[in-house]
């Protein structure tokens, strides 16, 4: 079973009901096991900062998914929820991004692990330390990683 990391976010509608629900079906999966999940945060947006605030959350599972197959669980469940890309950093009910997985390092077109902007958003790495407070991302320690987006706002629900 590999160990992966995935966050969460929503701000459109019940932005919580949203997270919720997304761990929910997460969890009925047969594939995924021994999830655990971080508290909830309140997060302005990146990006495209015309929108509503986000509530973010990361959550750790054990899963014998590929990542390409965990990618497609997660790609479906934001589909049952309502999810629709219209436009890029826009507003979502939910979406379910793969940050870790396992100590692999991924780049194609499809997929990019470790995530990304993960590095660069608190979103993610302040639940993250949450579930693992000494964990290292590309040899830097999440401590380091939150220093340099200190000014980014994080708040608990």
């Amino acid at each position: 079973m590999a160990k992966a990391y995935l966050g969460l976010g929503s701000n459109i509608g019940d932005k919580i009901d949203y997270i919720r629900k997304a761990i929910a079906l997460l969890k009925k999966s047969p594939s995924i096991q021994n999830l655990r999940s971080s508290p909830l945060y309140k997060t302005e947006p990146i990006g495209n900062v015309d929108q509503d605030w986000f509530v973010n959350a990361v959550i750790q599972i054990e899963t014998d998914l590929t990542p390409m197959e965990l990618l497609k669980r997660c790609q479906s469940i934001e589909v049952r929820l309502g999810r629709k890309r219209m436009e890029k950093w826009g507003p979502r009910s939910i979406d379910i991004d793969i940050l870790l997985y396992d100590d692999l390092e991924i780049k194609s077109d499809e997929i990019e692990i470790p995530h990304p902007r993960m590095k660069e958003r608190a979103f993610a790495l302040k639940p993250l330390q949450d579930l693992e407070p000494c964990i290292e991302i590309n040899g830097t320690e999440i401590k380091e990683l939150l220093r340099r987006v200190e000014s980014q706002h994080v708040e608990s629900v």
